[in-house]
């Protein structure tokens, strides 16, 4: 593929142009408003793939937001690789924050991208990185290199848990059929540190009521003798937390496999700049579980973190009342060993057994994923870092991530397959926040290394 780099240069400008018009659809998978925005990048999805060559495409429905589908077959001797991405994007909220329209892509230099970044909402998350395997796809087939047989599904519900996908999977599983799954999704260990992700965190997410009175009370007539549900609240979610930073809910570590002292050793050769990080995130100090380092709390271990919390009056000028009730929402973080569905049932019966008495707890999970780990032996985990290699010059390294993409484990469920999780993103890029941006350097190595992943697993799985 001595023509590959060539080919990305020739067409960097058309390559933008074709993301920032895909950036340009607001496609909120959260937001009802925006239900035709989801069928507008389906179709636009399925419109590029057959253009680009593709045997077969359709746009099918899921009982949710709808997902692309689509293959090409040059050998059905040859392996198989299915390539999973999303289109959903997450709202855009606090929009004040962003320095111009969430949907209105540009480049612009930063101090982490000097040459240039990306900025838009969906910008590394997901369209990005799912755009770059449509390009390296692409490429293939045009200069005939492609050296296996290709599927795409790229969904719209993954900001929103993926809730339809598991069945989706379970009854289209013999056309999703395939050797290994590709995803990028997930981060790189830095810009100089190619890495190929081995694990994810799993999820919970849980929405709670809490009630008191039966109206806002005066807080001169009440305060002091009838509980304050806002109160109340925050004392049970400062609760679950002990002073080493533990969760502290009880039998909540049971089943959690421990990851080993020589993989921790490992993981801890990777550059980690603590006061880069801390600029990063805009503090000047972190904590967490004790005994862990600020990597280690952020992929290989269990967090608790409210969401989003709120109640009584927040108006302008002031309100003297005892609120009627609060809410809040809550994410735990799982790692390997523990089952969302038993978490679930745990959290809830926790918070029903330490509200106080005089209130009312109403409590559901609304979303959930397993957690996830694919070994450094298997083929498309060596496929993967020679890839990188080939771009970058160094080998890969092997990292865990903290977030959770809930339709891997799903992957290994219904078809029996390892996820390869080859991503490019970066932590500086802002994802889920406001003024989301991608690396152009990262966007097109990304384009590069794509081929180059086929190529060496065709070659591996011979």
């Amino acid at each position: 593929m001595k023509d590959l780099h060539q080919y990305i240069e020739d067409n960097k400008d058309r390559m933008l142009s074709e993301l920032f018009d895909l950036l340009r659809i607001p496609s909120i998978s959260a937001l009802s408003a925006h239900k035709e925005d989801m069928y507008k990048t389906a179709n636009a999805i399925k419109v590029k793939l057959e253009t680009i060559g593709v045997d077969h495409c359709e746009v099918m429905e899921t009982g949710g937001h709808p997902a692309v589908f689509a293959k090409k077959t040059i050998d059905t001797t040859l392996p198989t690789v299915l390539v999973y991405g999303h289109y959903d994007v997450q709202p855009v909220d606090p929009l004040e924050l962003w320095e111009s329209d969430p949907f209105e892509p540009f480049i612009k230099a930063t101090k982490n991208h000097p040459e240039g970044a990306i900025i838009g909402r969906g910008a590394n998350d997901d369209k990005g990185q799912m755009y770059m395997h449509i390009l390296a796809f692409e490429y293939l087939v045009k200069s005939g290199n492609l050296p296996c047989n290709v599927k795409f599904l790229i969904e719209g519900e993954e900001e929103i848990g993926s809730a339809n996908l598991d069945n989706f999977i379970e009854k289209n599983k013999d056309i999703l059929s395939c050797d290994v799954v590709l995803v990028s999704d997930t981060t790189m260990a830095g810009k100089e540190t190619p890495s190929v992700m081995t694990g994810l965190r799993g999820l919970s997410y849980f929405e709670i009521k809490l009630s008191g009175p039966n109206r806002d009370l005066h807080s001169g007539h009440f305060g002091g003798a009838v509980i304050n549900p806002c109160m109340a609240m925050c004392e049970m979610l400062s609760s679950l937390h002990d002073v080493n930073g533990k969760i502290n809910i009880p039998h909540f570590y049971d089943g959690v496999i421990e990851v080993s002292p020589q993989e921790r050793a490992e993981m801890a050769k990777v550059p980690f700049d603590p006061i880069r990080y801390n600029e990063n995130v805009g503090v000047d100090y972190v904590n967490g579980e004790k005994g862990y380092s600020t990597r280690e709390r952020c992929t290989i271990r269990p967090a608790l973190d409210i969401n989003g919390i709120w109640g009584g009056y927040i108006g302008e000028g002031a309100k003297t009342i005892l609120p009627a009730c609060a809410h809040a929402k809550v994410s735990i973080r799982l790692v390997p060993g523990q089952d969302p569905h038993r978490v679930n049932e745990m959290f809830i019966n926790h918070i029903k057994q330490i509200a106080p008495k005089g209130t009312k707890v109403e409590i559901s999970a609304t979303q959930g994923a397993f957690p996830y780990v694919t070994p450094i032996t298997d083929s498309a985990y060596v496929a993967a870092s020679k890839a990188l290699e080939m771009v970058y010059g160094k080998p890969a390294v092997p990292v865990r991530g903290g977030g959770s993409i809930g339709v891997v484990p799903m992957f290994e469920k219904f078809l029996g397959k390892k996820t390869i999780l080859l991503g490019f993103g970066l932590d500086t890029d802002a994802i889920h926040s406001p003024n989301e941006n991608y690396s152009l350097g990262q966007f097109f190595r990304g384009v590069e290394v794509i081929p180059y992943f086929y190529k060496f697993y065709a070659e591996l799985k011979k």
